[in-house]
């Protein structure tokens, strides 16, 4: 479990980890607790910047900014090289030579300026409202779809992130889904369930336009897939709270 843990934070986070042997792909199931761990290390800033009377507004700003940090954009570089590579390639050959391009085009600014947008803007309703521990739910629930997408769908370029680090085992998905609705459920009640719903739509969605346009999944789907499924629930939680 130790190995497993290790594993997740180090793939997803920038955290400095003790030595560990990497488990790649079998670490699926400690996805969400990374998240979730994520999550209150924003709600415990939230808490303090609001608490020196800094507004909603600037600590929605700084929120975003650790998460990019403590992620080093992983998640936010794969949204932009995903949007670029589905909407601007005519062939399947091009649109995976536009996501490994380390440029980002006119499709990824926007999709990142609209993605960032929209989690500022629930994030100022959220935290006007004084939910900042909803931010721990957040943060597992949306790593639960990078696993699913993975076991889920086929790699389709074959190299990159997703392909060494492998293919989930079923159970490991299953066991970081109930984990990810299980802590859900602790911090924000009854609103979990519209999430996990929203988070289920939206996935499936990026899961269909990815097999029909490349054919599977690479890492930048999958950072995609946790922008989408983060923006959902911080869309539903905004309407709940206000």
């Amino acid at each position: 479990m130790w190995d497993d843990l290790a594993s997740g934070f180090a793939l997803l986070t920038r955290l400095p980890m003790p030595e560990h042997r990497g488990t790649g792909a079998a670490s699926a199931w400690a996805w969400p607790l990374v998240g979730a761990t994520l999550g209150a290390l924003a709600a415990a800033l939230a808490g303090i910047a609001l608490w020196l009377g800094f507004t909603p507004g600037v600590t929605a700003a700084m929120v975003l900014a650790l998460g990019a940090i403590l992620t080093g954009g992983l998640h936010e570089d794969g949204l932009s090289d995903t949007a670029d590579g589905l909407f601007g390639g005519w062939t399947r050959e091009r649109r995976l030579e536009i996501m490994k391009d380390s440029r980002v085009g006119s499709y990824g600014v926007l999709a990142l300026l609209l993605v960032t947008l929209a989690r500022w803007s629930a994030l100022v309703t959220i935290l006007t409202a004084g939910e900042i521990w909803a931010l721990v739910a957040v943060g597992a629930l949306a790593r639960s779809p990078m696993a699913a997408l993975m076991a889920g769908l086929p790699n389709a370029r074959g190299t990159g992130l997703s392909h060494a680090t492998g293919r989930p085992p079923r159970d490991r998905v299953l066991a970081g889904i109930g984990i990810a609705v299980l802590i859900a459920l602790i911090f924000t009640g009854g609103t979990a369930l519209p999430m996990a719903a929203l988070v289920v739509l939206a996935s499936l969605w990026l899961a269909r336009l990815a097999l029909r346009r490349i054919g599977g999944q690479t890492g930048d789907i999958l950072g995609a897939a946790e922008q989408l499924a983060e923006v959902a629930c911080l869309a539903v939680l905004a309407a709940s709270a206000g």
